[in-house]
């Protein structure tokens, strides 16, 4: 697959694949009261005060609104009609970007980001071979002090999430031009696993 920026943008795997029930499922577990923010407690303990994030790949907007609460400026960015819909009638007051990630570098957003986060199995359900084109658009967008949070399942994870092993990660974080700086198995910071991956990314120089 080519990796040329103006090649018309892949399929990823999440239009690919079935993916209906995505955010009913969500939905029932924010009215049910359950934990659905620990991705946001980690990002919010990672930047100062109305630090400017990036939602990557956002979803109906859990993480964003949450990070958006805690004070911090906050922009999102969603490729999917249903879930961006979703999310403006849930989160009227958070800046939805309906594009895929890769068009990121295409000028959509300003850089100077504190944070960009990338969780909820987002990079397993990229277009294949897009790994390290997309972490190279999303570290020409970080502040110079700027991080990324990245959380998936290497393994066991959505139906049309590709395995993705935490060494090939790493292989293709290093050829982004960005350093594995943390790994933990779990938001709340346990040691690190073959199960689930908490990655925080810093850019290699």
């Amino acid at each position: 697959m080519s990796t040329d920026p103006s090649d018309p943008l892949p399929k990823t795997r999440w239009e690919l694949g079935e993916t209906r029930g995505y955010a009913a499922r969500f939905a029932r577990l924010i009215e049910d009261g359950s934990d659905v923010e620990g991705e946001a407690r980690v990002a919010d303990a990672l930047v100062p005060r109305g630090a400017r994030i990036l939602d990557a790949g956002s979803g109906m907007g859990r993480i964003g609104a949450a990070l958006q609460a805690r004070g911090h400026d906050v922009v999102a960015v969603e490729k999917d009609p249903e879930l961006v819909a979703e999310s403006r009638r849930r989160y009227p007051d958070l800046p939805v970007v309906e594009a895929d990630l890769l068009a990121l570098a295409d000028g959509l957003v300003e850089p100077g980001f504190d944070l960009v986060v990338l969780v909820g199995n987002v990079i397993v359900l990229l277009a294949p071979e897009t790994e390290r084109r997309l972490l190279s658009t999303l570290r020409d967008l970080l502040a110079p002090e700027g991080r990324i949070l990245v959380g998936f399942h290497p393994v066991n994870g959505h139906g049309s999430a590709r395995e993705y092993l935490f060494e090939e990660f790493a292989a293709d974080v290093e050829g982004s031009g960005l350093a594995v700086q943390h790994r933990f198995g779990t938001y709340e910071l346990a040691p690190a696993a073959d199960d689930y991956c908490v990655a925080v990314l810093v850019p290699a120089d």
